[in-house]
């Protein structure tokens, strides 16, 4: 199972992504950010512009997979070139996918001409890039498919892991670097390996059997099964060492936070490590921010359980900017019965591209609901 989401985080693999060849692909660097485009035999003068998810520091990108083409199959097969930016950064680079993506559609339209339709579309954080594009950018585009994505406001989605590691350390200490550590010495730690960070699930795992109880609250409360609590921790400290080494600081401040719903919640706002936000590192988390201002057809694919972003964070939260906008008309929200982040098939993502692409070509609002 941990072999499997960390496939999902780093390259996105799923299984049985149908071959897709594509009959010719371009590739280069613009403004320090690397780049890949890829052209179905059927091209049909159409475009996808691509944003890609979360990369740990060091890791291989996502375009250099091999089963890159594979993955864009739904959009290659329907005749749609495929043009995506690794970001001239890894780790948090929302800010940085939004105008690298830009500037690949640029370059795209300056080499190609410009393409009868567009859409944006990218998974997890890269779907908060295409959220970020449509509210910026959405006179380039058609319309929008965001796949599990970091759509509520960045701070928002980041103070997740803070606040879970902060409680987590109170229940369960020692069994992971105290916030103490990660909020003071990661300017200066490397960041690791993954497999090196992941290899401590299973000490994790068993140092939660000490008190299942608590363990099982703890995760219920952030949306976890509580076989993937210990991923969760792990994963949120590799966040919050990387915003704070870019941000140069602490961007949360939970000393007026009351923690709750634990078995003595006393105990544990007695004992939680709280901390000032540097402001500096709070307006880094400010760029590119979420508005829910959006004009043009956006349909959000989620999961019934996301570890990593649950359904309140990838849709809850942004239907409600959108509606104080009165742009509720523009969002639609489908769903599968996936149980991990991103885990969609390739037709689920087909069904949902087929649901954009009607509702463009017909104006006509599609009902949401379920993807089987």
């Amino acid at each position: 199972m941990k072999t499997t989401i960390l496939l999902t985080l780093t390259f996105a693999l799923l299984t049985g992504w149908a071959v897709a060849q594509p009959a010719k692909i371009d590739s280069g660097t613009i403004n320090g950010a690397r780049y890949k485009i890829m052209f179905p035999p059927n091209w049909k003068n159409k475009l996808v512009m691509y944003a890609h998810g979360y990369e740990f520091m060091h890791s291989p990108s996502a375009i250099d997979n091999p089963n890159f083409a594979q993955r864009m199959a739904p959009f290659l097969e329907r005749g749609y070139a495929v043009a995506a930016s690794a970001y001239r950064q890894q780790g948090y680079a929302l800010p940085e996918g939004i105008e690298d993506t830009e500037a690949l559609r640029n370059h795209f339209v300056t080499k190609y001409g410009k393409p009868d339709t567009t859409y944006m579309a990218g998974e997890s954080m890269g779907g908060g890039v295409s959220l970020g594009t449509m509210e910026n950018f959405a006179a380039n585009y058609q319309g929008a498919l965001p796949l599990c994505p970091l759509s509520s406001r960045p701070y928002i989605q980041t103070r997740k892991e803070f606040d879970l590691l902060a409680v987590f350390n109170v229940l369960f200490p020692g069994l992971t670097s105290s916030l103490s550590d990660i909020v003071n010495n990661s300017a200066n730690t490397q960041p690791q390996p993954m497999n090196q960070v992941f290899a401590k699930v299973p000490p994790i795992q068993n140092g939660l059997m000490k008190d299942s109880l608590a363990a099982m609250q703890l995760a219920r409360l952030f949306d976890l099964k509580l076989k993937d609590l210990p991923f969760a921790v792990l994963f949120g400290e590799m966040v919050l060492r990387d915003l704070i080494r870019k941000s140069g600081g602490n961007p949360f401040d939970n000393t007026n936070t009351l923690y709750s719903g634990f078995p003595d919640d006393w105990m544990v706002n007695q004992k939680v490590e709280r901390f000032a936000a540097s402001r500096k590192s709070y307006d880094y988390l400010q760029r590119y921010d979420r508005t829910g201002d959006i004009a043009r057809p956006v349909v959000i694919l989620h999961t019934t359980y996301d570890q990593l972003i649950p359904a309140e964070l990838a849709v809850t939260n942004y239907e409600n900017m959108v509606r104080q906008r009165n742009k509720e008309q523009f969002m639609v929200v489908k769903y599968t019965n996936g149980q991990g982040h991103c885990q969609f098939t390739p037709r689920q993502t087909g069904t949902a591209f087929d649901t954009l692409r009607q509702w463009v070509s017909t104006g006509k609002r599609p009902q949401p609901g379920p993807i089987e």
